[in-house]
């Protein structure tokens, strides 16, 4: 399978950033998606909302269902799944893309921010999933993809950022155990994250980083991509680089990705 022409995808924090692009490379192949974010109305720091997203993904090629979805309530999840359901009749694929950062230090970290991270990357991450399973069960070629890193026990990963750092293993750990516990279903689940930093507005959080020296989104989506199109018993449980998985599939021209062309590029967290 080389498309996703008809899937249904639910994406989670899909109003910008990786999200977007993943919804809008799914789109050009004729996909459903959901757009499930918390951003209904527009923000004067943060561009996009679930609306402009769902416009976008339609003006590429793809259906779209705007959904307002604060993936910490638990109700809110399960409604969204149902109106998911309701609209395309049924669920193919989920993208854990929705994710909360604080680079900060224990002491730096108050406990409301410590609190966000963990309720939207780890629990978030599962819950969502097991919201969707009953429907990816039924699925032709059910992938689920988390968009977080590699588990690296290294402490300097965690040293400068503690709380950050557990609460994004902690999707990842989602996909040890469940990429595991799925293999009986058929259902594929896989993590992906990028080699270099991404410019999204989650890059303000990052002292000094600047849009010259990271890749755009593009370069994430057409990984996902690559990755949701193989059959999902043969492809299961990877901690997959968006450029490793680039090059397996014969690219190796990534000068398109860049925001400005030679610039040194800055690797991303957790990658050594």
């Amino acid at each position: 399978m080389s498309t996703l022409a008809g899937k249904t995808l639910f994406i989670t924090g899909a109003s910008r950033g990786i999200g977007l692009a993943i919804a809008l490379r799914a789109a050009r192949d004729g996909a459903n998606v959901v757009i499930a974010a918390k951003s209904g109305v527009p923000n004067p720091k943060l561009p996009g909302t679930i609306h402009t997203a769902a416009a976008e993904v339609e003006a590429a090629g793809g259906k779209a269902l705007a959904l307002k979805v604060d993936i910490r309530e638990e109700e809110e999840v399960h409604a969204a799944v149902a109106q998911a359901v309701e609209r395309f009749g049924g669920i193919d694929i989920v993208i854990n893309n929705a994710s909360a950062i604080w680079l900060a230090g224990t002491e730096g970290t108050p406990m409301k921010r410590f609190d966000l991270m963990h309720q939207v990357n780890t629990r978030g991450t599962f819950m969502v999933t097991q919201a969707c399973l009953p429907h990816l069960k039924k699925a032709s070629n059910p992938h689920v993809l988390m968009l977080s890193p590699p588990p690296n026990l290294d402490p300097k990963w965690f040293a400068p950022h503690t709380a950050y750092t557990i609460a994004k293993y902690g999707m990842s750990l989602c996909v040890l155990g469940m990429s595991a516990e799925f293999v009986p279903l058929g259902i594929a689940v896989n993590a992906l994250w990028p080699r270099t930093v991404i410019a999204t507005a989650a890059i303000a959080m990052i002292d000094g980083v600047k849009p010259e020296q990271c890749r755009r989104p593009e370069i994430v989506a057409d990984a996902a991509h690559v990755l949701l199109t193989q059959p999902a018993r043969q492809c299961t449980g990877r901690f997959a680089i968006d450029e490793d998985v680039l090059r397996e599939a014969g690219i190796r021209d990534f000068d398109h990705y860049a925001y400005k062309l030679d610039a040194a590029l800055l690797p991303d967290l957790f990658l050594n």
